[in-house]
């Protein structure tokens, strides 16, 4: 199990990878919603005051999971690029094709 703050900074990591690496022709695809849906177990630690992380179960997760109470969830994120000045730009993609993408 990873923590879901990790599987969105992934992501984000992956994005940026994806906009830098600009392939030799002129077509890009502009970014747009990016919709994530995981599994999760919620997960309480140290009583009332206590912290309450959120960790996205892989699929097929052993049996020690079988205690835990898992949701599903969706997050839908709007990515966005803003320049230094705060002018917001459009977000472009390009790149190939990463071993293993669907």
């Amino acid at each position: 199990m990873i923590e879901l703050a990790a599987m969105v900074r992934e992501l984000k990591e992956q994005l940026n990878a994806a906009m830098a690496e600009t392939g030799p022709g002129p077509l890009r695809f502009e970014l747009g919603s990016v919709e994530i849906e995981a599994t999760v177990a919620v997960d309480r630690t140290g009583g009332v005051d206590g912290k309450v992380k959120f960790w996205v179960v892989e699929a097929g997760a052993d049996a020690s999971l079988s205690d835990s109470r898992t949701h599903r969830i969706t997050l839908t994120l709007h990515p966005s690029l803003v320049a230094p000045d705060g002018t917001p730009h459009r977000v472009l993609i390009a790149g190939e094709e990463a071993d293993g993408e669907r």
